[in-house]
């Protein structure tokens, strides 16, 4: 695989009213073109910043983003960002919902992409919905219209930040499968940053774990579980193994445990 998104010593610093935070140092790291990876490490460490960076809503003070080994540039349209909460809008249908980004960005008339967004909707099941408010809709249902509303904007990189956080448990399991699998079937390259470790290790294909602020890698997981489905996969025989690895490198500060 060829290397998609490339983090290159990457340093950030932010001011706040009495100081400067050195965030991340000389982060370096790589995701393969539609791989799944995922960014853990210890609360506070800067994981959201590394997405937002990698949007092109932050710059970074050092270092170079490459995305198709090309500069990220601010608010780069190869990139889609989906957040912790959907931001629906209650007023507006499913299918005014989705069409959102267009509407923005003045392509509401376009009819390939009107065209893409009918036939998410019915692949994935919410064709039947699309006259619907955000409030008729389950969890589930909607985090997939949050998620088909992004896709429809054709991006090559998918952001996910914690975009499962506000669901209970059960939605969650099955929320996981339902993204994981409009992500593989589009064949998207995604990224996402999570702090429940279950959740990485079974949607993911590489894991990048992050030390304590500033942030830079400390080390770096591939993994390849038995399993179609992220739920199947918390099945596979080396998840434990997995999960406590992870578990001390992000509880351990010095020796980097190593993958088994």
């Amino acid at each position: 695989m060829d290397k998609f998104l490339e983090f290159k010593n990457v340093t950030y610093f932010y001011q706040t009213k009495t100081s400067e935070i050195h965030a991340l140092d000389k982060l370096t790291f790589a995701v393969d073109e539609f791989q799944f990876a995922s960014l853990v490490g210890p609360s506070g460490c800067g994981k959201t910043t590394v997405l937002s960076l990698t949007a092109g809503l932050l710059e970074a003070s050092e270092g170079e983003i490459l995305l198709d080994q090309k500069p990220i540039t601010k608010n780069d349209p190869r990139i889609g960002y989906m957040f912790q909460r959907d931001h629906l809008f209650e007023w507006r249908s499913i299918w005014q919902n989705i069409t959102l980004g267009l509407e923005l960005q003045h392509k509401n008339k376009d009819q390939q992409k009107l065209s893409l967004a009918e036939n998410l909707l019915k692949k994935y099941d919410l064709y039947g919905f699309k006259n619907k408010k955000p409030h008729e809709l389950s969890g589930g249902m909607r985090q997939r219209v949050a998620l088909i509303r992004t896709l429809v904007l054709e991006p090559a990189l998918l952001l996910l930040d914690e975009p499962f956080s506000a669901l209970d448990f059960q939605t969650r399991l099955k929320v996981c499968d339902d993204v994981y699998d409009i992500i593989k079937s589009e064949k998207k390259t995604a990224l996402l940053v999570t702090h429940d470790i279950s959740e990485a290790i079974s949607m993911s294909d590489r894991i990048i774990i992050l030390t304590k602020r500033p942030a830079h890698t400390r080390t770096i997981i591939d993994l390849n579980l038995e399993g179609n489905t992220p739920l199947e996969k918390r099945e596979a025989n080396d998840f434990g193994k997995h999960f406590e690895m992870i578990w001390r490198n992000l509880s351990s500060e010095e020796t980097i445990i190593k993958s088994p």
